[in-house]
């Protein structure tokens, strides 16, 4: 039984009164939030969530793109098992299919690299430099001096956070510009897969209930952190040893139940909440469906490449998942604009907030300027967009990134372009390293071809100017191939560290391409430049008027997401759809018998059906449901980058891992409907009975401190 459709009645009017809780916040902000969270039955001190220095938060990880936890003071990490997919497919072959047999370390030696851009990064300090950044800009500077000034005070203030080495810096933007937070974070090269279940378990239901709910599916993994003996990060080795992380979270197998309050922890990706109606019309009508069909152009031509070779399709397992994903979510995003006029609830709040500025604003040409940026933004992004489409090739990508990184090591460090300093290398020779496991000829050499007749049909105002005479005809792509070595990975990287004048003289195919292209790449990037420029003066005096005005109103103020640490809030809870059904908030492993047909997606592992019929539940048991939960839904405010997210109950304790949002809530990214938006969250008592009854785990269980149900 699935457990969702169908509630009690003591639940039944709980629907109408459960509203999402939005907010994506700062840790510095809950404090403000005091009330709110004691509200909801939080027992953890605010003060404390907002002290990155102290247990939860100081348990938290990031994975570039992911979210994750310690669960152990020897570095273990779980996360969700989309995460860590890349370390699972870099590590399978068609012979030795992780994927689809799963991976289990019994021992530390047992442990797989997880892949040589693999990182963890352990966020240690904020802080507010916006003076610092703000200082020297004035009125009469043209959008690209703007940039530039802002650009090289970041790096200015990152090498001075980066004097020690252990750690990574970054100076992200908050509230569109407003505000800059300098983030100091430990940055783990050494990352290892330690545990993942099949697919069969980790991705059941796959892309047909991506997104959807009921879900049934087991989307964890875990990871291991690795540091040198002295205890500093370090590059992969036999010799390093596991992190001693400084917390971690206590596992709770004591559950959850309807109306329980959780919080969130995690590294959101991106939100659109402040856009004004143009940006949102451009996303629906234009840049959305542009998107979508360009993703699903690529998919087929990664399909047809691949058909029928175990071998391919094992290496472009984690390319697809990744295209999938971003697929489904925008025609989700797409469904959702067409299901609600979301560009006209933001005509009125927009028509709102310029009668209040007309009143309260001081700037009084603001308006018409942020309109004109604006504009010009898209406009921009129309022929970006068409750059990207040509550059579909994992070869181009690789010289053009290699040229510019000779171009720019002719100047001092402090005056390169941010992802070509010191700094950045080992980065760069991570990503040139990874396609080691995820290239092949054959398959780029399609997907360049077919993209370069896409991007032919592409209307021609949105071409770069002068790119058409340089692009490679798409009968010429075969000869590009024949005529590159970039396909090794040992020639990829012996291209690292050779001067510009190596390059220009270079007979390599795709090097020859990426040196024709580079003035096209410059003049985008320039024209970028300055427009960013004009949006950096224009959208933080918009958002600061924008603040004041929802203030008045007494609205929740949190900067949109950035991909970084954030704290949101919430409860256990059901939803409706639509007029007579209700949803949630649980789903059992009953539910995944029922889907079982034996076939992917739903082709569930013959040892775990077993399980499910002899009723194999021991602690995992819930005493309303009676059986394993395995999902459930909450009220937290999330988006991408919160995969792997900690879920935690009232006590700070992990009870769940944060992995979807239900197609109705996709749209939430630029517009917050309280009605029905829901997050997607493992149930962590089935993780752990899986773990158990399964897989057996024993080795992880054991290492893990769980606080297990009364007896």
């Amino acid at each position: 039984m699935f457990k969702t459709l169908a509630l009690p009645l003591a639940l039944a009017g709980v629907v109408s009164s459960a509203y999402a809780d939005e907010g994506q916040w700062q840790p510095y902000q809950l404090p403000q939030l005091k009330s709110e969270l004691k509200r909801i039955g939080i027992n953890v001190p605010a003060e404390k969530l907002a002290d990155l220095q102290k247990h939860p938060m100081s348990a938290m990880v990031s994975l570039g793109g992911c979210s994750a936890s310690f669960v152990s003071n020897t570095g273990l990490v779980v996360t969700n098992h989309h995460c860590a997919y890349g370390a699972v497919q870099r590590n399978s072959t068609a012979e030795k299919n992780y994927i689809a047999n799963g991976f289990l370390a019994k021992t530390l030696a047992d442990e797989l690299p997880a892949g040589p851009d693999a990182r963890m990064y352990i966020t240690e300090k904020v802080e507010n430099v916006t003076e610092q950044i703000n200082k020297g800009l004035t009125a009469a500077m043209s959008g690209r001096a703007r940039a530039e000034h802002v650009e090289n005070r970041i790096k200015a203030l990152i090498a001075e956070c980066e004097q020690d080495k252990a750690y990574r810096c970054s100076v992200p933007s908050f509230h569109r510009g407003l505000e800059y937070y300098r983030i100091r974070q430990i940055m783990i090269r050494d990352v290892r897969l330690v545990y993942a279940p099949s697919d069969k378990i980790g991705n059941f239901g796959g892309e047909v209930d991506n997104f959807e709910w009921p879900r049934h599916t087991g989307d964890y993994a875990f990871l291991r952190a690795y540091v040198g003996k002295n205890g500093r990060p370090a590059d992969l080795s036999v010799e390093n040893v596991p992190y001693q992380s400084k917390d971690f979270l206590v596992v709770s197998a004591q559950g959850l139940k309807n109306g329980d309050p959780i919080l969130l922890a995690g590294y959101p990706g991106r939100t659109s909440r402040y856009k004004l109606p143009a940006e949102i019309r451009f996303a629906r009508d234009v840049s959305y469906p542009a998107k979508v069909a360009e993703s699903k152009a690529d998919l087929a031509v990664i399909a047809a490449a691949t058909s029928g070779n175990a071998g391919a399709e094992v290496r472009y397992a984690s390319v697809v998942k990744g295209i999938n994903n971003g697929l489904k979510k925008t025609e989700g995003l797409l469904e959702g604009f067409a299901r609600k006029d979301i560009a006209a609830i933001k005509d009125g709040q927009d028509a709102e907030f310029r009668r209040w500025y007309a009143q309260h604003g001081s700037n009084k040409d603001l308006l018409k300027e942020l309109d004109t940026v604006i504009a010009a933004d898209m406009t921009m992004s129309d022929e970006e967009f068409a750059w990207n489409v040509a550059s579909t090739t994992e070869m181009l990508k690789s010289a053009r990134t290699l040229y510019r990184l000779a171009v720019e090591s002719t100047k001092p460090d402090a005056e390169r372009q941010p992802g070509y300093q010191q700094r950045d290398m080992n980065i760069i020779a991570g990503k040139l390293s990874r396609l080691e496991q995820s290239y092949l000829q054959n398959v780029d050499q399609a997907r360049f071809t077919a993209a370069l007749q896409r991007y032919s049909k592409l209307p021609v105002a949105s071409h770069p100017k002068g790119l058409d005479v340089l692009l490679p005809t798409p009968e010429s792509v075969a000869s590009l191939y024949q005529q590159s070595g970039l396909g090794e990975t040992s020639k990829r990287l012996a291209w690292m560290g050779k001067d510009r004048k190596a390059f220009e003289q270079s007979d390599d195919a795709f090097v020859r391409l990426a040196v024709k292209l580079h003035d096209i790449a410059m003049s985008l990037e320039d024209r970028r430049k300055e427009l960013d420029g004009n949006l950096e003066r224009v959208i933080p005096q918009y958002m600061q008027a924008v603040i004041e005005w929802k203030k008045s109103q007494g609205k929740p103020v949190y900067p949109d997401a950035n991909s970084t640490l954030r704290v949101t809030y919430g409860t256990v809870a059901p939803y409706s759809p639509r007029d007579g059904v209700i949803k949630g908030p649980f789903t059992t492993v009953e539910g995944i018998v029922e889907k079982h047909t034996g076939k992917a997606p739903f082709n569930m592992q013959e040892n775990l059906l077993t399980a499910v019929k002899e009723k194999r539940y021991g602690v995992f048991k819930d005493n309303v449901l009676q059986t394993v939960p395995v999902n459930f839904l909450s009220s937290a405010d999330t988006t991408g980058g919160n995969s792997g997210s900690a879920v935690l109950n009232k006590n700070g304790e992990l009870v769940g891992l944060n992995f979807d949002s239900t197609y109705e809530s996709i749209t939430k990214d630029w517009y917050f409907d309280t009605a029905i938006t829901r997050a997607i969250h493992v149930d962590i008592r089935y993780m752990l009975w899986v773990m158990k009854e399964v897989d057996h785990a024993d080795n992880l269980l054991k290492e893990m401190t769980i606080k297990y149900p009364a007896k």
